[in-house]
């Protein structure tokens, strides 16, 4: 049997062919845990659960790994703002450790009640920063990324194709709408941080060759993909959101680092909508699993809602 996969990469629909005969390793990007989880952000999970189970299903051993963000994720998904974990710390008056692991657990709960199964890795972040650092003085040393006063960077005209992989929108329209302040320390504004020097009063920080300080988000998920899953491996999963910057950016510095290709297969899920627009925390038009639960549904009646249209097309995207 043969599973036919829509790729990202080639805007097209595949046959899937893993790298390893009768082995798929997968990542799923998971959540950052400052919140819960709305519906709509446990919606491209049940997606990747179903590819799971259709891997398996047909014979496949799998490795899905699912990554813990809990720090390094700035609000506005760029290199200004506030860490997402800081600031929930802050707004809370607790320990960002003792928030990510309460907002881990609820999350873990919330994919049980959908019947999601659980990866085989669940890395944290801040467990895994000697492999970050490890990748990004690989990144210095071939020349990809530079220190700065406040940081490191990479240098993003060192990687041909750079935010072209995952999306036909050209590099220059896309960033011409973009949000970038002026940083005097980037070469140019688009480069992005692989290392953040620690400002005062920053909760997570941790030592490194270019001083305190903590990682970028993009940094995170090559380091912890591919210390379990290897250099090049089956499949990246995430939601539309993270086409650009976050997936196009973990391009440029895993491929960057290794020399090979990093992913053979990309699989995005469209937003959900409600009211007709996108469900947002800063919008507060979510809705939690114990929403549904409160008001007298099954979960698993979501899970089969979302199972009846398409994930990447419209249909889908009007519900």
């Amino acid at each position: 049997m043969t599973i036919q996969l829509f790729d990202s990469a080639t805007r097209s629909v595949r046959p899937f062919t893993p790298l390893h005969p009768g082995e798929v390793r997968i990542y799923d990007c998971g959540p950052t845990v400052y919140s819960y989880q709305h519906i709509g952000n446990l919606y491209r999970y049940v997606v990747a659960d179903v590819i799971r189970r259709t891997c398996e299903f047909v014979g496949y051993r799998v490795m899905q790994v699912m990554n813990i963000t809990d720090a390094g994720h700035l609000v506005d998904d760029a290199d200004t703002g506030d860490d997402k974990m800081e600031l929930a710390a802050r707004n809370e008056g607790r320990d960002p450790n003792a928030i990510a692991q309460q907002y881990t657990d609820r999350f873990i709960d919330d994919r049980h009640k959908l019947n999601i199964l659980d990866p085989h890795v669940m890395p944290y972040a801040t467990r895994h920063i000697p492999q970050m650092i490890a990748l990004i003085e690989k990144l210095i040393a071939n020349g990809h990324a530079y220190v700065a006063a406040d940081g490191v960077y990479y240098d993003v005209t060192s990687f041909a194709g750079y935010g072209t992989r995952l999306s036909s929108e050209p590099p220059d329209e896309r960033r011409a709408g973009a949000r970038v302040e002026v940083n005097e320390h980037k070469r140019r504004p688009f480069d992005f941080a692989l290392w953040r020097a620690a400002k005062p009063g920053d909760l997570q920080q941790w030592d490194s060759p270019w001083g305190r300080g903590n990682p970028g988000w993009h940094i995170e998920c090559s380091a912890m993909s591919m210390h379990y899953l290897g250099e090049t491996f089956d499949l990246h999963s995430g939601g539309e959101d993270h086409l650009f910057p976050h997936h196009e950016c973990e391009i440029a510095q895993s491929e960057a680092a290794t020399g090979k290709q990093f992913v053979r297969y990309w699989n995005h899920v469209y937003f959900m909508k409600v009211d007709g627009g996108d469900m947002h925390k800063s919008i507060g038009n979510v809705f939690l699993v114990r929403d549904i639960e409160m008001l007298g549904h099954d979960p698993l009646a979501f899970r089969m809602l979302v199972l009846v249209g398409n994930y990447r097309k419209e249909p889908c995207r009007g519900r």
